[in-house]
């Protein structure tokens, strides 16, 4: 697993997961409940990965069939975070089979998303990972699936950034404009805010840069530039604010990340690795 890669306590996510099993079984698996009692017969089931990628959320799919039936025993055989093979075996699951039959659909698309997610992810950072900057996530995610794709993203390589508008101050071209200006917006915002949070200010041209630095500004975006004014901009913090932190954001790709970072920026914010993943197909086989 990525050294990112850290789960919120099951105390955060169990209520996430009990709120998408109510929504799949309703008032009852209609087809299991008919075949079998409830821990009646028990089975084993395999998973397995039907294309290569970087596999993600397996501890997040045990604790699916875990609360459905506690004595239900998942192990994964492949590391989380690591990549796959089509074919390979990830996880071996034994228990009562109508917990497995129940759990199945929730946690597979649970970690077929979140495999998606990493497996993109992965390619990115494999782009700069022989260059200092770094790449971290947005707050463009699914309603209700934040915490666990942004989790994902960390398997894949990349650092998230902030969670929700509480985790820090970061003032946007919107928030300019309704300040009237980016020193203003520093200003008020500094008064209010609890100790540590740090302010971020997104900078579209050399003018804004120079003036959050004038505010201390902790962190700059560099959103949107061309490369050239890109290299300007990071020469202009360097010289004139060693502290600072550098961000880059806006229309970033796999075929542009790497130019971006070679302009000497610390961090790379994309969204693309979420928004724009598909699903690394996942399927159960319960043995005949």
């Amino acid at each position: 697993m990525s050294k990112y890669g850290v789960l919120p306590p099951w105390l955060v996510i169990d209520p996430l997961l009990s709120s998408w099993l109510l929504e799949d079984v309703g008032r009852g698996d209609r087809t299991t409940n008919s075949l079998l009692a409830t821990d009646a017969i028990t089975g084993t089931a395999t998973w397995i990965v039907k294309a290569p990628g970087i596999i993600a959320g397996l501890p997040i799919a045990a604790r699916v069939f875990q609360l459905l039936n506690e004595k239900v025993n998942f192990v994964a055989t492949a590391n989380e975070g690591s990549f796959c093979e089509a074919g390979q075996v990830v996880a071996e699951i034994d228990g009562s089979l109508d917990a497995l039959l129940m759990g199945e659909r929730v946690a597979l698309n649970l970690a077929m998303r979140l495999s998606g997610i990493a497996t993109l992810t992965n390619k990115y950072v494999d782009q700069i990972a022989d260059l200092s900057a770094q790449l971290v996530d947005t707050r463009k995610t699914t309603p209700g699936l934040r915490l666990l794709e942004k989790y994902a993203t960390a398997v894949g390589g990349a650092i998230n950034h902030r969670m929700g508008l509480d985790d820090a101050v970061m003032i946007k071209d919107n928030h300019i404009a309704a300040a009237g200006g980016v020193g203003e917006a520093i200003t008020r915002i500094r008064a209010k805010i609890p100790y540590p949070l740090t302010i971020e200010v997104e900078a579209e041209s050399l003018d804004q840069v120079q003036e959050a630095l004038q505010y201390k500004a902790d962190i700059i975006m560099l959103d949107n530039m061309p490369l050239d004014l890109m290299r300007e901009a990071v020469h202009l913090i360097r010289q004139q604010d060693k502290r600072v932190k550098i961000e880059a954001s806006g229309n970033v790709t796999l075929a542009t990340i790497r130019a971006v970072a070679e302009t000497g920026v610390d961090y790379i914010s994309s969204s693309a690795p979420i928004t724009q993943s598909g699903w690394l197909d996942l399927s159960m086989k319960i043995p005949i």
